[in-house]
């Protein structure tokens, strides 16, 4: 490793800004017992500048950016609060005594937390995942991808399967198997081994069904297993799987435990399952406590997982607390590269002039959700405003943030790059836009969309109206220009909003 190197000077400023504004907010607003701080603190807070920036040189944490993980620089800004806070606690112990250790502990904790806001902004900008919704259109034919043919087993094996299949789950299961898949078939494979790698040793094409009694809660690398079950699939070959749904796991904390302490240990799992695995500082104490097993998965990430792993989903059904899965392999697997679930989604919308351009939103659906459109639209009827009736994608936040409109404040990136103006009609997606009439489709493009868009002003209720709405605006904008259209509408939006609570549906 080099220990010269040339810095990134846009985050070394940054990282002295930051320092400098956490000292000053430390010595004039904290209580102190000296009636002069930045007099007595001056000296100090110039050493403990210059040995914080040279210990964050010394390991690597001015490389530049994008050549850096989120884990590995914010493992190194905490590397780099501790040695200080250490070498700075000796310095005032031994030579520095007048000095409070209180404004030193300060100053590490509201640095360390002031970068860690701007990392995660910082990352979540720059990875945030490409949200545009991926149809499922089958695969072309594989060569020779038919099922090696088998004759039945015999009654005596069949019986040992039936037995397996109820030491692993239930009578139920057994029943639900049995009804929808030829359980006597030489080419159905029950498989009960979550090891991922003995899945390589089945030949291709030797099932036609594989049945995967263990739960996908406790399967490290779902989607490479799920790879590899496509390999081995036929054409149209299927696959069986189960889980236990997150909304199920909270159903049943909340019935074991009494009223108060069961909401009490239903946040204390949450912390554990759904907030440790995400937190770099204990995402490697998660694993070593959990070694992976039961991981707690929405309907949405599972369904979606099979989807972006070239499967279709034929039949989903709850048996017990577990819901199993019935999916056709039709396609190749969409990606084998892990995706990072950010807080920051991009969408690929339409802008002025039909320009695509990069919409930034905060992410309210599960991971993997952007592969259930098609499920989604088979499943569920559209309402009168065009959305899905019962949208399982969405998370319980998000519908919070939605309703409210938290999920569309990073827009503002796209209206500080001009992109976009504050009122206008909303930017829409090639599926969306596709559904507007010519007039209204050419009329869409001279103007630029707008984070408040005329729906809030007229309050339509069905997609025709919508699209009157947005109509009637743009004629506006023609015959009245845009400033004075926009002012008008700004006015009715706002008086909406505030007296009418009118709210994002």
């Amino acid at each position: 490793m080099r220990v010269l190197y040339k810095p990134a000077y846009f985050y070394l400023i940054i990282d002295i800004l930051i320092l400098i504004l956490t000292l000053y907010v430390v010595l004039d607003w904290f209580p102190l017992t000296t009636n002069s701080p930045f007099s007595k603190y001056s000296l100090p807070s110039i050493f403990y500048i210059l040995q914080w920036v040279l210990i964050s040189y010394l390991i690597q944490r001015y490389k530049p950016l994008r050549r850096q993980q989120f884990y590995q620089i914010t493992l190194r800004l905490f590397y780099v609060s501790l040695l200080n806070a250490l070498i700075f606690m000796g310095l005032i112990h031994y030579y520095f005594k007048p000095y409070s250790g209180f404004v030193l502990l300060a100053t590490t904790v509201l640095t360390f937390l002031v970068n860690y806001i701007f990392l995660s902004f910082y990352y979540a900008y720059k990875l945030a995942v490409d949200y545009n919704e991926v149809n499922l259109k089958p695969s072309k034919e594989r060569i020779n991808a038919n099922v090696i043919p088998e004759s039945d087993i015999d009654e005596a094996s069949y019986a040992q399967l039936q037995s397996t299949i109820r030491a692993h789950s239930t009578s139920g299961v057994l029943k639900f198997l049995e009804n929808n898949l030829n359980l006597r078939s030489g080419n159905t494979l029950v498989y009960v081994n979550n090891d991922v790698e003995n899945l390589r040793m089945y030949p291709n094409y030797r099932y036609s069904t594989i049945i995967q009694l263990e739960r996908l809660n406790n399967v490290r690398n779902i989607n490479k297993k799920l790879t590899i079950i496509n390999e081995k699939l036929p054409d149209d070959g299927l696959f069986v799987c189960c889980f236990e749904s997150k909304s199920t796991r909270k159903k049943t904390i909340l019935r074991k435990y009494p009223n108060v302490i069961n909401r009490i240990v239903y946040i204390f799992y949450y912390l554990f399952k759904r907030v440790m695995p995400k937190v770099f500082l204990t995402r490697n104490l998660y694993y070593f406590l959990s070694k992976g097993n039961d991981r707690v998965f929405s309907k949405a990430e599972v369904l979606g997982r099979l989807y972006c792993s070239g499967f279709m989903v034929v039949m989903e059904k709850k048996v017990c607390h577990l819901t199993y899965v019935l999916a056709k392999r039709v396609k190749n697997p969409e990606t084998t590269q892990k995706r990072i679930y950010g807080p920051l989604i991009r969408l690929r919308r339409y802008g002025k002039d039909a320009e695509m351009i990069q919409v930034y939103k905060l992410r309210t659906m599960h991971p993997f959700s952007e592969y259930l459109q098609s499920y989604i639209y088979e499943r569920n009827y559209l309402k009168d405003d065009g959305k899905f009736n019962k949208d399982i994608r969405i998370t319980t936040v998000g519908r919070i943030m939605r309703r409210y409109w938290i999920d569309e404040l990073p827009m503002f990136f796209n209206l500080f790059n001009g992109e976009m103006k504050l009122v206008g009609v909303r930017p829409l997606s090639k599926q969306y836009f596709g559904l507007y009439n010519e007039e209204l489709q050419k009329k869409r493009v001279k103007f630029k969309p707008g984070l408040l868009p005329p729906f809030y002003a007229d309050l339509p209720r069905t997609l025709d109206e919508i699209q009157k709405s947005e109509m009637d605006y743009l004629t506006a904008c023609e015959t009245d220009g845009t400033m004075i259209t926009d002012m008008r509408y700004l006015i009715q939006i706002l008086k909406n909003i505030l007296i009418k609570r009118a709210r994002s549906a």
